[in-house]
Order: C-alpha cells, then structure tokens, then sequence
C-alpha cells in the first residue's frame, strides 16, 4: 500500500507540477528586447544619474538581467572603455536593473551591455507568431517557403545593446568605437551633432562584418525631460520661460523607473502606419514570444521599418524631440549542431535627439522688425542737418 501510494504521490507531482516546471522554464530562458536606457540622454559633468537596463519593451522592463549573464558591460569615454564592476548593478522590482553612476568631463559617451546566450523551446504555433510579432520576417517567409510553419524549433539567442549619451557640450569622438559585440549598431554620425528633422545612418554590424539587406526598426518616444543645456541648475530657455518636451502618452510620466505602462500607439511615421503597436495589458510578460498565447495582437514593429543597404547602413530619420531607439533580430538556421534549430542575436542602440540650440537659430532679424532700419536713420538724420544747414545759412 505505502508503494502504491508513493507512485500515485509521484504521478500527482508529474501531472501537476511539469507544466509548472515549463513555466517557469520559459520566464528564465525567454529573450525580451533589451534596452539601455537613461531619463535623459544630456547630462552634465560630475552629475549623478540612474542607467537603467529594460528587458522587455522601450517603456517597460519585465524581468532582471542577473549578473552572471553579462558577458560585458562597459563604457567608452574620452579614448578609453572602463568595465562596470558587477557589484555595481541594483535590481529594482525584479524587473529593472539599475547602475547609479556619476558622470566625468564632458564629451560623448557609449554605455554597452552584452549577454551570453541562452536556449528555448518553442512549439510551432509560438514560434511563427514570435517572428511575426518581433518582426523576423525574413524567416517567417523562409518558414512558409520550406513548408516548415509545423515544425518545432530549439533557439539560441543573444542580445547586445548599446547607449550614447552626451555629458556637457564638449562633443568627442567615442561615439564610433565599435565595442566587438557578435552583433551591433554603429552610428556614422554622432547622433548629438544631429537635430530635429536631420537624418542619421547607422551601421549594423554581424561580426564585425556589415550586415546587409537586414530589417531594422527604428522608433522614438517624446522625452519628459527639461534638459540643461550647457547649465548646471538653470533650465534651458527658449522664447518662454519654460522649455519642456511632454510625454506621448497622455498624463503619464516616463522615467526610467516605472514599471507601469499606458496605452499608446506610435503611429508618426506613414511607411509603417499599418504596423500596430499596442501594449493594453499592463500585467502581462513580454517572454520571448511575446505571449503568443494571447488573442491579442502584440507587436515590437512600430516606426520605421529599414533595411541596411550593401554596406550595412540604414537611414533613420529624426523627425522630432525624443528618444530614439533602433532594434533588429538577426536569425539564421542553425547547421552546426543537432539541438538548436535557429540562432538569433538581438541589438538594440538608444539616443536621444532634440532641435537646435545655437545662436542663429535664436537670432532676430531686425530688418524685417517694424523698427527703423539703422541706415534709414543715419541717412535721414543727415538729410535734415543738411536742410537745416542751408536755412540757418540764408537767414544769416
């Protein structure tokens, strides 16, 4: 009898627990996008600041990067790349990571994180809605080409992300340093020489190769912040005597510690006005298939949809205030081994972009003034001495 009871207790445990057992499998393995992210990309020298790393979406961060998954993380200033200790890192929420930090002199800085890579299984049905959601289309086509949309797979993915963030006004040249990541955006500009309505071109790089004809997306959020713009504790003024950039979505604030999130729809640029971005639920995980399992549609497609050309360069247009982020999964069938199926390596690169800030753009013309030109003065002025010259000297 005790026997009998132990293998119904152990077919209890199997029956009961084993979809338990997968669960939390796939929120420890699943991949999210992940993001560096601060709440603003403009800094002062010797400022205290918060980098935040979003695994999830640009605006809402699910889970954690524990530290033994960072391959690197590191920051690149004035000709030097520095490690960031890993004892260095906070969790905030089990969602967040957060590194507190002080800024040094001023320049352009590049703040880069790179993880190992990780194995998940996926059922068929979560693996074609993932590449549709994620945007993977090239292998979603491939799938339906090869009559392979049944088929199960085993995947292996990375991610490697990249942040620039400008400290001060001085503009150095680290924005370029190209950190050897396995995949990874290199801006051929530095994004804070750029300004509303500009474009910039980056470059994506598989292996330190460039990647070409790969699909990127790139998007932005309008910051919160009121930078200070070449000041320590004065606001930047313009016209008015408050220069702020409202949030996009509606009353709430975004800072790079709130995990909630509001509704929103990003739906600025025309080429990609069919692709929705929604995320109405607040409470559910972005896991790797991006809860497939919902009836909801849930995209990361929103933006600009971009190809990189021959040489592994795609055109990003800045076409307002805010905070740009460029993301793209690289997937690939694996041939090399009899486990894993596909291979993915995921890069994201954030900046922020603002309009101009110089002297002619705030400069006033005053020829087109309803004020007296100079030279109308001056000539006028002479022409009634001269007037008054002539009468004095008849009456004399």
């Amino acid at each position: 009898m005790h026997k009998q009871n132990t293998k119904l207790s152990k077919a209890l445990k199997h029956k009961f627990f084993k979809p338990l057992y997968y669960l939390i499998a796939i929120v420890l393995l699943c991949s999210h996008d992940l993001f560096i992210k601060l709440e603003t990309y403009f800094l002062q020298p010797n400022q205290e600041a918060t980098l935040s790393l979003f695994n999830g979406t640009f605006e809402k961060s699910d889970n954690i990067i524990t530290r033994d998954r960072m391959l690197d993380a590191s920051v690149v200033a004035q000709g030097e790349r520095v490690a960031i200790e890993a004892t260095k890192w906070e969790d905030q929420d089990s969602t967040i990571t957060n590194l507190k930090f002080r800024t040094g002199e001023s320049g352009t800085y590049v703040a880069g994180v790179s993880t190992k890579a990780r194995n998940i299984e996926l059922t068929a049905e979560k693996f074609n809605k993932y590449l549709k959601s994620d945007g993977v289309f090239d292998m979603l086509q491939q799938r339906t080409n090869d009559n392979l949309l049944d088929k199960d797979v085993v995947e292996n993915y990375q991610k490697h992300v990249k942040a620039i963030y400008q400290v001060g006004d001085t503009k150095t040249n680290d924005w370029k340093t190209v950190l050897g990541y396995p995949i990874e955006f290199v801006p051929q500009a530095n994004p804070y020489d750029k300004h509303t309505g500009d474009q910039l071109q980056a470059q994506l790089l598989l292996d330190g190769k460039p990647l070409a004809h790969q699909l990127i997306f790139a998007d932005f959020i309008k910051s919160a912040h009121s930078h200070q713009h070449g000041r320590h504790e004065a606001d930047h003024t313009h016209d008015e005597q408050e220069h702020s950039h409202s949030h996009s979505h509606d009353d709430a604030k975004h800072t790079h510690g709130n995990s909630e999130t509001e509704s929103h729809d990003h739906s600025h640029d025309e080429k990609t006005k069919d692709h929705e971005h929604s995320h109405n639920d607040g409470g559910h995980n972005h896991e790797h298939h991006d809860n497939v399992d919902s009836d909801k549609t849930h995209t990361h497609t929103s933006g600009q949809q971009l190809r990189t050309d021959d040489n592994g360069v795609a055109t990003v247009d800045l076409t307002e205030d805010g905070i740009y982020y460029l993301r793209t999964i690289y997937m690939a069938r694996a041939t090399d081994s009899d486990e894993i199926t596909h291979r993915s390596k995921w890069a994201t690169l954030t900046f922020e972009v603002t309009h101009a800030h110089n002297a002619d753009a705030h400069a006033h013309d005053h020829e087109h003034e309803d004020h007296i030109p100079t030279w109308v003065f001056v000539l006028g002025s002479l022409m009634i001495i001269g007037v008054l010259f002539f009468i004095f000297r008849k009456r004399a």
